[in-house]
């Protein structure tokens, strides 16, 4: 094999290993947030709604996007309670927006700009986009594709209430305390969703992420009740939250403290069903705040408008 021949063959290498990682690159800012259409489901008087979700492909970057010109749903928009504020990477099933039952074949069309880059999702009743709570389970990863567990089939959503008033009025840097009485039918059993194995002769569990299998083709997450509360929408200020709240987005990375991150578990469960977290703001401005209790399969979400002043 002659010298040229060789330096040909290393060349081609070079280039594959470096599209290869390329194609893994990953970007902690500056990449763009891409809409989505999940599905639509029926009310009982015949109207539908259509859930829209995103991908933000940064992760750690939270664009503030306020609703205008860059972040707009038509027709009947701009503001169709579509959130301002977004986290990173994959955020399914985020909201909903009603329509009339004589909707018809129209698309209703959520335009986001990020980095000077505008992408639209177009929601549509095509029957291919029914969505239940089966799949809603299945998407979140709760329950294998193929899998048919009649428990989870039984599974309801929490039952969440915000204490006192959804409105609220408070001052830059004062502490606004926030409560919600959340309780669950206990389906599914809690569980991380990585692998735990036992040592041979003992009981102590075994976390190992070189141990879990390769998670390609559909996300895994915890299941067992938890509770979070975070930023729907706001000007763009920063909002301080204690304790600590669960990520509410698909963060897979292991030790993340999300329940798509391998072995993470849902904080112990409250004896009372009450929950409660303190926000602190730094910037003057109408804020949404939500609380978000999910089972790891199915989950109920409640806002509080919290106006904050000099």
């Amino acid at each position: 094999m002659n010298r040229a021949f060789c330096g040909l063959i290393f060349s081609a290498l070079a280039f594959l290993t470096c599209q290869v990682a390329s194609a893994q690159l990953s970007w902690s800012k500056g990449q763009v947030t891409s809409p989505a259409y999940e599905g639509w489901q029926q009310n009982a008087d015949g109207s539908y709604d259509m859930i829209f979700g995103y991908m933000n492909e940064n992760w750690e970057e939270e664009p503030n996007i306020p609703v205008g010109p860059d972040n707009n749903i038509q027709p009947g928009g701009p503001d169709r309670s579509q959130p301002t504020h977004f986290f990173p990477r994959r955020n399914r099933f985020v909201f909903r927006v009603k329509v009339p039952k004589d909707w018809g074949d129209k698309d209703l069309i959520w335009t986001l700009t990020t980095h000077g880059k505008t992408i639209k999702a177009y929601g549509s009743l095509r029957l291919d986009y029914l969505v239940d709570d089966m799949i809603f389970t299945s998407e979140t990863g709760a329950i294998g594709a193929g899998t048919s567990n009649p428990e989870i089939r039984a599974n309801k959503p929490p039952m969440l209430e915000a204490a006192g008033e959804t409105i609220r009025t408070v001052q830059v840097g004062q502490p606004l305390t926030l409560s919600a009485h959340v309780t669950d039918d206990g389906v599914p059993k809690r569980k991380a969703y990585g692998t735990s194995l036992e040592r041979r002769g003992g009981t102590e569990a075994v976390k190992d992420i070189r141990l879990v299998a390769p998670h390609l083709s559909t996300v895994g997450s915890a299941t067992g009740l938890w509770v979070s509360c975070y930023l729907y929408r706001g000007p763009g200020g920063a909002v301080h939250m204690s304790p600590d709240q669960p990520k509410t987005w698909e963060d897979t990375r292991a030790g993340a403290n999300s329940q798509w991150s391998p072995f993470w578990e849902p904080p112990a469960p409250s004896p009372d069903g009450n929950w409660t977290a303190t926000a602190t703001f730094d910037k003057p401005g109408t804020y949404i705040l939500r609380w978000h209790a999910s089972d790891g399969a199915l989950w109920k979400d409640q806002d509080i408008t919290v106006t904050v002043t000099p």
